[in-house]
């Protein structure tokens, strides 16, 4: 027997590696001698670093860097052993690096993330995997360009201050300063949003709110990355602001489209190129996957659907493991998950199911391992 064990981490309490052993531990219970592979997975969001690690070999770096709101931090990157680079643009400029009290939507920078770039760039790195998510910016990227050495300056030539706010200000912008190494970069973004930089569906509209912005402040947001977009487009003659994937990461990702020309992908699917999913699925009798919760919007590029979206294409039944279902999770069967189950034995507490994750993983993969042994004729 073949089974192949692909979830994500659970947010706050395992990681994807730990999720992976856990099931692993549980299955082994029951099927002492399966072949279990285990595919630790992420949708390039936070965990992307470790799993790739995971996957490849290499080495975790890090490195001093400016966090969101200018404050120093040390970051964390993966150089993996092909010499290629891993940066989660959450380690540098994350909302969870602020408290709610904390955060500045409209001073936000992501130059940190561009300070991580330019570390990879100076190891050697000559292809690199972004993984987009979970930033506190909205600043479509200016931070990470200033970093990379592009000049935006106002009116009187002085360089503009951080955060999306400050672009309403942009006169003009200079790229002769950015950095020559990133014309032989191959710079592919895991991103798992689609909408462009500006308007209702734009990222100053849909994300800001979830970063602090007021009502006032999205209006505000928004027709300075507009400005941004347009001074671009006439800097470069291209315009980029309409694009797919143009508003992920509060705007990151147009920069990265219009200034550094990266490609983009959904994260999970990138995660599964890079780990060789689709190559472990093959031969496999059984693809166990999860994630903290299971609801609707797990069908939106997270990892458990983009799972069984592959698994279904190679003809491999899914289960998924969850702390919790959450409503429409009954939506993921339509995708390729054949049953979805809950770690929760009882009344937990969310403290009490984040400490006894691991050990509730195991007990619930056992219980499902006799189940399948039942439904294949045996006891």
């Amino acid at each position: 027997m073949k089974v192949v064990i692909a979830p994500d981490s659970f947010k706050e309490s395992l990681s994807a590696p730990a999720v992976a052993a856990a099931i692993a531990r549980g299955w082994a219970r029951v099927y002492p001698d399966a072949e279990l592979l285990l595919r630790p997975m992420a949708d390039g969001g936070e965990g992307t670093v470790e799993v790739l690690l995971a996957a490849q070999g290499g080495e975790r770096r890090t490195c001093r860097v400016s966090g969101p709101l200018g404050a120093a931090l040390d970051a964390h990157w993966g150089l993996l052993a092909d010499g290629s680079a891993v940066i989660e643009v959450a380690a540098a400029c994350g909302l969870h690096l602020l408290e709610p009290a904390q955060r500045d939507v409209c001073r936000a920078s992501s130059r940190g993330a561009g300070e991580l770039l330019l570390a990879a760039l100076d190891a050697g790195a000559r292809r690199i995997v972004l993984g987009l998510g979970g930033s506190a910016c909205n600043d479509a990227g200016a931070g990470l360009l200033q970093a990379l050495g592009v000049r935006l300056l106002d009116a009187a030539g002085q360089p503009l201050g951080p955060g999306g706010a400050a672009l309403a200000g942009l006169a003009s912008i200079d790229c002769s300063g950015l950095d020559s190494r990133l014309q032989q970069l191959e710079l592919r973004v895991a991103a798992d949003v689609d909408n462009p930089l500006c308007g209702p569906r734009g990222a100053s509209a849909v994300f800001g709110p979830q970063k602090g912005a007021s009502p006032f402040d999205v209006d505000l947001l928004d027709a300075a990355l507009a400005h941004f977009a347009a001074c671009a487009s006439h800097s470069l003659g291209r315009d980029c602001q309409h694009e797919p994937g143009a508003g992920a990461a509060g705007g990151l990702g147009f920069a990265l489209k219009a200034f550094l020309g990266a490609s983009f992908c959904p994260g999970v699917q990138l995660v599964a190129q890079t780990a060789g999913l689709a190559e472990a699925l093959v031969g496999a009798d059984l693809v166990i996957t999860g994630e903290g919760r299971l609801d609707g919007q797990t069908l939106h590029g997270k990892t458990p659907a983009g799972v069984a979206q592959l698994a279904r294409a190679a003809g491999v039944p899914v289960l998924a493991l969850a702390g919790s279902l959450g409503e429409g999770y009954q939506a993921l069967y339509a995708v390729g998950i054949d049953a979805a189950f809950s770690l929760v034995p009882g009344p937990f507490s969310l403290h009490q199911a984040m400490t006894h994750a691991a050990a509730e993983l195991e007990a619930r993969t056992c219980d499902l391992a006799r189940l399948w042994r039942l439904a294949r004729g045996g006891r």
